[in-house]
């Protein structure tokens, strides 16, 4: 048998974070996508309710609390729920905190983690998604060759969140590119690495509290021992996996911040002497958004649960990524047309989860569980 009831820790999770983005971000959201910039009061808060420092172990300054794909699918929702941009935000420094406890060396994760393991934010990341059309994580155009006991990076990345803030960047190259997944590891790269440039800000359709930058590598050294996990290397596979299983659950956010919006609305707009709720073609709607919004979740589970079993879940979270990617934007599009004309408008904040959904078709690697 499958259950899909939470356990209480899953339950008291999920509430804590629902309530802090519907008291605290979703109130701050179109400000910060008319400024660009998350405040800062959020983010201190998002440190201190232990969104980064709570999966990290205790020697090295966290709380040790046990890393679960399906609880990290549960506030990944909750906080896409309140704003996308805040939720890439404030989960960013997970980029390089969980690929260094699951996979780095204990010198790596002793040197790193300690940083990272405060009740105040700190910014970190990794450069995934590369600037072509046809971007295949199998197939990275960056490159990383062994030279004098060194790893020489060249190539571009982009869709970067925090880049300009962070430290430390978790850089993503082939070393062996006939190898596909295989053949891609991990750089722990300073940003004052020489040969590494980050650009002006990028301008992004939407996701506009969220600042992110392309990066450029040119012969860019960086010592052996800062390959993530030594001579070990990773499962890229399987960091892809994650990866792409906090995206689908963001996407359920976004969506079912959409869906009862649009819901709501429908119930107070009237038409005819009637809500519009109540007009079949509406109904409809709304009905096909909220089997969606069920039904990307169950794939973001599904892919967790695979993960949380030791699996790579290669397959389950494509699938939970594809289908969300498509799904959300359906979802999104059909809040601004219930709203009618108020949907295209500022006032509204439909039109702004319309432009974020279209980023789950277009990035990768913006988060992780």
């Amino acid at each position: 048998m499958i259950s899909f009831d939470l356990s209480d820790e899953q339950k008291m999770a999920r509430d804590m974070v629902a309530a802090f983005a519907i008291e605290q971000i979703r109130p701050a959201a179109r400000a910060a996508d008319e400024s660009g910039w998350i405040p800062a009061e959020l983010l201190a808060k998002a440190g201190e309710l232990g969104f980064i420092r709570g999966c990290m172990p205790e020697d090295v300054g966290g709380y040790g609390d046990p890393r679960v794909a399906v609880t990290g699918t549960i506030v990944a929702e909750e906080l896409a729920y309140g704003d996308l941009s805040f939720a890439l935000h404030a989960l960013a420094p997970r980029l390089l905190a969980f690929p260094l406890i699951e996979m780095g060396t204990d010198a790596q994760r002793r040197h790193y983690l300690p940083s990272l393991a405060t009740d105040s934010f700190v910014a970190a990341t990794a450069a995934v998604m590369e600037p072509a059309f046809d971007f295949d994580p199998a197939g990275m155009q960056t490159t990383a060759q062994r030279s004098s006991g060194d790893y020489v990076i060249n190539g571009a990345k982009c869709y970067v969140p925090l880049a300009v803030d962070s430290e430390m960047i978790l850089t993503y190259a082939a070393s062996s590119p006939e190898r596909g997944f295989a053949g891609v590891e991990g750089f722990l790269m300073p940003r004052d690495s020489p040969g590494l440039r980050i650009s002006g800000r990028e301008k992004n359709m939407g996701l506009k509290g969220l600042a992110t930058f392309e990066l450029t590598f040119d012969q860019c050294r960086v010592p052996a021992e800062n390959r993530l996990g030594g001579e070990q290397g990773i499962n890229f596979a399987r960091l892809l996996s994650e990866s792409r299983v906090a995206m689908t659950a963001m996407a359920v956010g976004v969506s079912r911040a959409a869906f009862d919006y649009a819901r709501d609305y429908a119930k107070e707009r009237k038409a005819f002497g009637a809500p519009i709720a109540t007009k079949q073609s509406i109904a409809f709607m709304l009905a096909e958004m909220a089997i969606e919004v069920d039904a990307m979740r169950l794939l973001a589970w599904e892919a967790a649960s695979w993960l949380d079993k030791g699996h790579d879940a290669i397959k389950q979270s494509y699938q939970a990524r594809n289908y969300a990617a498509a799904a959300a934007l359906m979802v999104a599009d059909n809040a601004v047309q219930i709203l009618g004309g108020h949907g295209y408008i500022r006032e509204h904040p439909v039109e702004m989860w319309l432009r974020n959904a279209r980023a789950f078709g277009v990035v990768d690697g913006l988060a992780i569980v």
